[in-house]
């Protein structure tokens, strides 16, 4: 039931409900000023564990005082004892509210995901972690001015970072929420907002979908700049050590990635669960591969004078290399073994150092993973990946070097390179999936395909 009055507030309607408070627009009479009024649900009143948060949230907007979060006027107990907080009326709304009129401009979400960034880095700088980045925690007020001022709301799920870790309730919102924060015993940080951070933009900026996806990959919209999807890859790594340390960082990214040179994003940008299909580490351009070009037949023959071998820098996984190719990278970003280091990967090509920028030069990734093999199949690996600026050209099976391949091709891409074929497979023991992406030189074709998956051996 709607309350008359709530301390010396008139109650005018109500702003939303939550799973921990009810928010009230007050009215000030003696200001003549309109205010938010956040009061702890009844269910959760005799909960002493979120009664103290509730509270914290008051005092941490108190201390911290910043233009970028919502300001706290005052805070009472009503007469049942449940906390309330009197806070500064965003008249704007929510993100949430906008989104859910359809999506905001690609330029637009850029600088709004600045700006979020910059009123999350408040935050850290005082050693506070929020934990619950979402559209419905990014408020929009209205300054005597007439400009419109971006707010963090909603603190609630915030600690001090040094008390962040062992929380025994499950804190964040699934979709924004860092893997870590499914762990109780899990070091929560800084970077936990920066993967809600990732996670936000690539909500702003993806493309429209029916209902809320739900895939691990989404495409982003044509228009995003390539620099802000690589961005958004980092941040949502789903290893806290691959992402960046801090919002400050993050917006700082998004700075130089919007004063890069503009190219249209690559189409799949990883979104969780835990693990997903990476890149090597040194080269950010192997697992989605859209540029163009073409090379001769002689870049690509196999080498008449015996077999050349390149292995990765760990020695488990190696190829036969076609004439004149040769090694790069330092293991598989965003895949990790049970000790924590990267999984073996390496890339293959004529020319590595010029494979991300030049479209002349074919190449190929091929990594093994033992977390892979046991989240997915080959197949599905292979077939859930999308590429949409190409046509895909049917899936095959081929047996090679005593491994299954699931084999799909790619081709007509609209730029970039015209071909592109994914080979996933497990290796004999059942212990690794093996994944090979290979963007041919021109002529190719599947028998260039077979050939490379052929020469593929995983060992350890």
């Amino acid at each position: 039931m709607q309350p008359t009055r709530i301390g010396s507030y008139r109650i005018e309607r109500l702003l939303g409900v939550g799973s921990f408070a009810t928010v009230w627009l007050g009215y000030d009479e003696s200001l003549d000023a309109r205010v938010a009024i956040k009061v702890l649900a009844e269910n959760w009143s005799h909960d002493l564990r979120v009664r103290e948060r509730f509270r914290q949230e008051a005092r941490l907007l108190w201390r911290l005082d910043h233009e970028r979060l919502v300001s706290v006027h005052a805070v009472g107990e009503l007469d049942d004892g449940r906390p309330y907080a009197v806070l500064a009326w965003a008249d704007g709304g929510s993100l949430r509210d906008r989104l859910a009129d359809g999506p905001l401009p690609a330029a637009q979400s850029v600088r709004l995901l600045r700006e979020v960034a910059a009123g999350v880095a408040v935050l850290h700088d005082s050693d506070v972690v929020h934990r619950d980045i979402t559209p419905g925690n990014v408020l929009f007020r209205t300054r005597a001015t007439g400009e419109e001022q971006v707010l963090i709301a909603d603190l609630g799920l915030a600690k001090a970072l040094a008390a962040a870790s062992g929380l025994t309730a499950r804190a964040g919102t699934p979709g924004y929420m860092a893997p870590e924060q499914d762990d109780p015993l899990a070091i929560v940080d800084a970077r936990a907002d920066v993967y809600g951070l990732g996670r936000l933009g690539v909500t702003l900026l993806a493309v429209p979908r029916e209902g809320q996806p739900t895939a691990t990959t989404f495409r982003l919209r044509p228009e995003v700049p390539a620099a802000v999807a690589a961005v958004l890859r980092t941040a949502t790594a789903a290893v806290p050590a691959d992402r960046y340390p801090d919002a400050a960082a993050f917006g700082t990214a998004l700075d130089k990635a919007l004063a890069a040179p503009s190219k249209v994003a690559e189409p799949d940008v990883p979104t969780p669960p835990r693990r997903r299909l990476a890149m090597v580490s040194a080269l950010a351009a192997v697992a989605c591969l859209t540029l163009a070009g073409t090379v001769g037949g002689a870049a690509w023959a196999w080498s008449q004078r015996g077999p050349q071998t390149g292995t990765d820098t760990s020695g488990r996984v190696s190829v036969t290399l076609p004439d004149g190719w040769r090694v790069a990278g330092s293991g598989w970003s965003g895949q990790r073994n049970a000790a924590g280091g990267l999984e073996p990967a390496m890339l293959i090509s004529p020319d590595p150092d010029r494979w991300a920028s030049d479209p002349g030069v074919p190449g190929a990734f091929v990594g093994a993973s033992a977390a892979l093999a046991a989240e997915t199949t080959p197949r599905r690996l292979v077939t859930d990946r999308e590429h949409a600026q190409c046509v895909a050209s049917g899936v095959r099976t081929t047996r090679q070097a005593g491994i299954d391949w699931t084999v799909a091709s790619f081709t007509g891409c609209s730029s970039g390179k015209p071909e592109v074929i994914e080979a996933a497979g497990l290796t004999p023991d059942g212990g690794r999936l093996v994944y090979v992406q290979v963007a041919p030189p021109a002529g190719g074709g599947t028998s260039f395909v077979d050939s490379l998956l052929a020469g593929v051996r995983v060992t350890g």
